[in-house]
């Protein structure tokens, strides 16, 4: 097993708790990834007249003025640190420019889905789809469907140009791209949360957080206090060789997908992972599981306190946990413990 020891944390019941896996040695990088870069693919997926495979994650690259098309598969492409393009079967996107501060593509054909867990002032990150520009503002999840000319926001905030309008696009708001007034509409974010391309996403963004938290302890040179290790160069995408991908992670805090999992930067690692019973259990949300055979939640947590301890995410299925919740809000014996607040001891006061 990989472990990484990490020196006692504010006492003898964090460092029994927070042991996290991680790799043997600091992770290694396969090259710099940029934005284009291929993180994933399945089935039938290719870049202009080349077939692309699992073997492309991490290697290949969407250049400018390339096309990647799906058949009867999907990919996962990485733009700025934090935001993947997901595409869905039968679509296919052409990279335009995949500068860091300039990051564009079109929609060219099909569903694709932008999950957005980082995004900067400086970022221009644009989206072409049916004769519209848009531009993503704020941290969510942004969906195009460029056979029915549609655009959603499930989270987030997008301004959407035309030749001669402009509208913003709030979470739980879609815009028809066809018609000449641009007006925006609300729409059930349920009834799409069962599409296979929205599944599959969700699914992907959980598989690439779990690499964030087997990466992200790797990275410290030796405890808690010390400076990041041998390796970092600050926020961005670091590849996980266990995971065969690239995983985001933060220069500092916690980042949350729009799906809720999250994302760690290595000195808040330590939250990222739970030891328990001989198992690391990683808590995404309101959902506290482990990888591997056996029972798979946390014994009396799952959907509870524990969840609410560990900072769940702001996402579209979890629910918000108090601000000021963090590391003891919860509670690991029910309410009314006698220690009082939260994380491990249920109920009220430390919790704050």
């Amino acid at each position: 097993m990989r472990d990484l020891t990490l020196k006692a944390v504010g006492g003898l019941l964090l460092a029994a708790m927070l042991s996290a896996p991680a790799l043997a040695d600091t992770p290694t990088q396969r090259g710099h990834a940029i934005p284009g870069t291929i993180n994933y693919v399945e089935g039938q997926v290719s870049i202009g007249n080349k077939p692309i495979g699992g073997n492309s994650a991490g290697a290949d690259v969407l250049g400018p003025i390339q096309t990647m098309t799906t058949q009867s598969g999907k990919a996962e492409v990485l733009l700025t640190p934090g935001v993947f393009a997901r595409l869905g079967e039968n679509s296919s996107i052409e990279m335009i420019s995949h500068y860091l501060t300039n990051t564009q593509f079109s929609v060219e054909n099909g569903e694709v889905i932008v999950e957005v867990a980082e995004i900067h002032r400086e970022n221009n990150l644009q989206v072409n789809e049916d004769g519209a520009t848009i531009h993503l503002q704020k941290t969510g999840l942004y969906v195009f469907d460029a056979d029915r000319a549609q655009f959603r926001v499930f989270d987030g905030q997008a301004m959407v140009q035309t030749e001669n309008k402009h509208v913003t696009v709030k979470g739980g708001h879609e815009l028809n791209l066809n018609i000449t007034m641009l007006k925006t509409q609300k729409f059930d974010k349920k009834s799409y949360e069962a599409g296979d391309l929205y599944e599959w996403s969700s699914l992907r963004s959980a598989y690439v957080a779990e690499a964030n938290s087997d990466a992200a302890p790797g990275y410290l040179a030796g405890g808690w206090g010390d400076w990041y290790g041998g390796g970092w160069i600050g926020s961005g995408w670091y590849w996980n060789p266990w995971f065969n991908c690239y995983t985001f992670i933060p220069g500092d805090g916690i980042f949350y997908s729009p799906f809720g999992w999250g994302f760690y930067s290595p000195f808040l690692a330590y939250e990222a992972p739970v030891y328990f019973g001989g198992r690391y259990y990683h808590h995404f949300g309101n959902d506290i599981h482990a990888w591997g055979l056996g029972a798979h939640y946390l014994p009396g947590v799952h959907g509870g306190g524990y969840a609410n301890g560990f900072r769940p995410g702001y996402g579209i299925r979890g629910e918000a946990a108090s601000p000021r919740g963090g590391f003891r809000s919860g509670g690991f014996e029910g309410s009314g413990s006698p220690a009082g607040g939260g994380g491990f001891h249920g109920g009220g006061g430390h919790g704050r």
